[in-house]
């Protein structure tokens, strides 16, 4: 949000004097020791017009300064941003190449040990094969001794 006093009216008419200018006046004294009567309000008057003028100035110049600031500040987080919105592809990119060789890598374990699970599976197999053979054989040789046990009518 920039500032600005331009909208401002101005409180004096008369012509602006910088501080350097007013304090270089002569004075006019009247033998009394006070002010003479053409020193009088009308040169006050403009005095504190000038003081307020310069006060303005001033101001106006430290909303410049700070909008200018504003404006600097801006074009730092607009190219901050730039680098970063570039940075951030660059980035994900790196990301995914990582998580790729993670994955190959766990793909080339998981390939080991599912090549093992299916070794042992079949053996596994086999054995129960030959268990259910063991099984059918010492079924048949009870049959056949219980056959040679009964006596004969």
């Amino acid at each position: 949000m920039d500032f600005s006093f331009d909208e401002l009216p101005s409180t004096s008419q008369s012509t602006p004097k910088s501080r350097h200018e007013a304090s270089e006046m002569p004075e006019d004294h009247d033998s009394s020791g006070g002010m003479s009567s053409s020193m009088g309000m009308t040169d006050i008057q403009e005095n504190t017009c000038s003081s307020i003028d310069d006060i303005r100035r001033r101001v106006q110049d430290l909303v410049e300064e700070i909008n200018d600031s504003r404006t600097s500040d801006q074009k730092v987080m607009d190219g901050f941003e730039e680098k970063l919105m570039k940075k951030v592809p660059e980035m994900c990119q790196q990301m995914k190449e990582l998580m790729y060789s993670v994955y190959e890598e766990n793909s080339n374990k998981m390939e080991g040990k599912l090549q093992e699970l299916f070794e042992v599976l079949e053996r596994c197999t086999k054995l129960n094969m030959e268990l259910v053979e063991a099984n059918q054989a010492l079924s048949g040789l009870r049959e056949a001794l219980a056959i040679s046990q009964t006596p004969e009518p």
